[in-house]
């Protein structure tokens, strides 16, 4: 039975496949641009080229896997991005259903427990959801704010501003993408667990913005202002850019819906991974800053 790894040149899934091949397996890896797998890498995996809004490349990709990990690649910015999400997975929701696939590692998010109001979030919960009733095992990583989101703030952390529409005094779990990558890969090479299993990954700790700003201070030795921004604000620079309609409140609901979410997954050993915000920040920001 063949194991099978989604976006293997992100930030998730590059760390994935480099554990599984560590680990002496040779992963089959669905991607895009085989030209973004590093030599050493592409030598010793499995490639199928496609793209995973294909359904036909999807459902002919996956069939006959023991454990797929999945993580969906539809951008905020799409058009429909939640219908988009949805149609997306819909051949892997059949191929589990089918029987094709025996185990799937979902990379959910907190606040799908919710269900809905949560913008582009919902999707994933509707992914769960879906992957439930195939009949699979499945299991449901529900992760916290990735660090690297914060490459996106680098033209205003250069100027020493980080702008966020998060209520900046409510502790949100912030995460480093290569411990979500441990863990994936640990479940991936794992068959003990069986039937529906959410774990939340949550990071080291539970940080506020005016926290963030600053560790990210410190880290990169120059001060960073916070500057909260309101929804409508975001909903204004977001149409400025052309954006449409729906990406806007996709991605607006996502921060609407997060303010004050308790996640259903309490911290404990299982959901804390080891890495800090300011040692990411160190190795990854500053250097971008000072390029």
């Amino acid at each position: 039975m063949t194991l099978v790894v989604t976006t293997p040149t992100g930030h998730v899934g590059s760390r994935v496949v480099r554990l599984l091949l560590q680990a002496g397996v040779r992963p089959r890896v669905l991607v895009r641009d085989p030209a973004r797998l590093d030599e050493a890498t592409r030598a010793r995996v499995e490639v199928r080229q496609g793209d995973l809004t294909d359904a036909e490349f999807v459902r002919d990709s996956v069939a006959g896997t023991r454990t797929l990990f999945w993580v969906d690649p539809t951008p905020h910015t799409t058009a429909d991005p939640i219908e988009t999400s949805l149609r997306t997975a819909a051949p892997l929701i059949a191929a589990a259903r089918a029987g094709e696939v025996e185990r799937v590692v979902l990379l959910s998010s907190i606040g799908a427990e919710k269900r809905h109001g949560v913008g582009h979030i919902d999707a994933l919960a509707g992914i769960e959801e879906q992957l439930d009733a195939t009949g699979a095992h499945v299991l449901h990583l529900r992760c916290a704010y990735f660090f690297t989101n914060l490459l996106f703030s680098l033209e205003g952390l250069s100027q020493g501003v980080l702008t966020t529409a998060f209520d900046p005094d409510h502790p949100m779990p912030w995460v480093d993408p290569r411990d979500i990558g441990d863990v994936v890969a640990a479940r991936l090479l794992s068959d003990s667990w069986r039937g529906r299993v959410v774990q939340a990954v949550h990071g080291p700790e539970d940080l506020t913005f005016h926290q963030v700003a600053r560790i990210l201070t410190e880290a990169l030795g120059r001060l960073i202002r916070l500057d909260p921004v309101s929804d409508d604000a975001t909903r204004d620079a977001l149409r400025a850019a052309g954006l449409p309609p729906s990406a806007v409140e996709g991605m607006v609901g996502m921060t609407a819906g997060s303010r004050g979410l308790v996640p259903e997954q309490p911290r404990d050993l299982l959901t804390t991974t080891p890495t800090p915000l300011s040692a990411w920040a160190h190795a990854h920001l500053r250097p971008l800053l000072e390029g």
